[in-house]
């Protein structure tokens, strides 16, 4: 039988083996999304309200950090969680939480240049009411990140695109364990090399079908938000 065929089947049969591997897929993209965008979308709030010396430099690097190279992140996160590292007693080399650290560090800078800019542009759009109703620092990122609500959620779901199709740091800090920490990348790549491509055409199907959906749904938020600004 064809490898594609048998791919088929192992999606539209829900395959145990391969149903495992996406569920943990998504429940380690969605984490670190969401990890992420706690903590950068406050931060690209900051950046874009506020003016401190060195801000330029500080978006320049924010900006700089959204191509940061999975591989070293990855490697940065071994270290710190190996035996040897400053957190090697936590135990957490090898385990889904690590994959999840790994993800966070590359989704938040992403997060946080869309969220600055969109910010930044609405304060434009939006500074001398804001002044002229007198509301606080507080109170101005409370309103702009709730009118931009819907492309702030854009930026969410192009975190998790990058989380969802990451597969150089997973592989070094969650090892590809079987059952364990295999991902929908590392196992197209590992049964790749193997020649069990029906899993991995599998796989592949699957994580197609997740992108398009990811940017589907940003694409829908984008011009619901555009019809609720007309």
């Amino acid at each position: 039988m064809p490898d594609n065929v048998s791919a088929l089947q192992l999606v539209l049969t829900g395959d145990p083996a391969l149903l495992a591997i996406v569920r943990l897929s998504l429940l380690v993209s969605v984490s670190a999304a969401i990890l992420g965008a706690l903590i950068a979308v406050p931060f690209g709030a900051a950046v874009a309200l506020t003016r401190f010396r060195g801000r330029e430099a500080v978006i320049v690097i924010l900006n700089a950090l959204m191509g940061l190279p999975p591989v070293v992140v990855g490697l940065a996160v071994y270290l710190l969680l190996s035996r040897s590292g400053p957190l090697g007693s936590s135990g957490l080399l090898f385990t889904p939480q690590a994959m999840v650290i790994a993800q966070t560090i590359l989704v938040t800078p992403i997060i946080a240049a869309l969220s600055r800019q969109t910010i930044e542009d609405l304060w434009v759009e939006y500074r001398d009411e804001l002044l002229a109703m007198n509301v606080g620092p507080l109170g101005r990122v409370a309103t702009l990140i709730r009118d931009a609500r819907f492309s702030l959620v854009t930026a969410l779901l192009a975190g998790f695109g990058r989380a969802a199709a990451e597969v150089g740091a997973v592989i070094i800090v969650g090892g590809n364990i079987e059952g364990y920490t295999r991902t929908m990348t590392t196992a197209i790549a590992l049964e790749t090399s193997k020649g069990n491509l029906a899993l991995a055409i599998g796989l592949g199907i699957v994580l197609i079908a997740i992108v398009l959906a990811v940017n589907a749904a940003a694409w829908a938020l984008r011009r619901a938000g555009e019809r609720l600004a007309g």
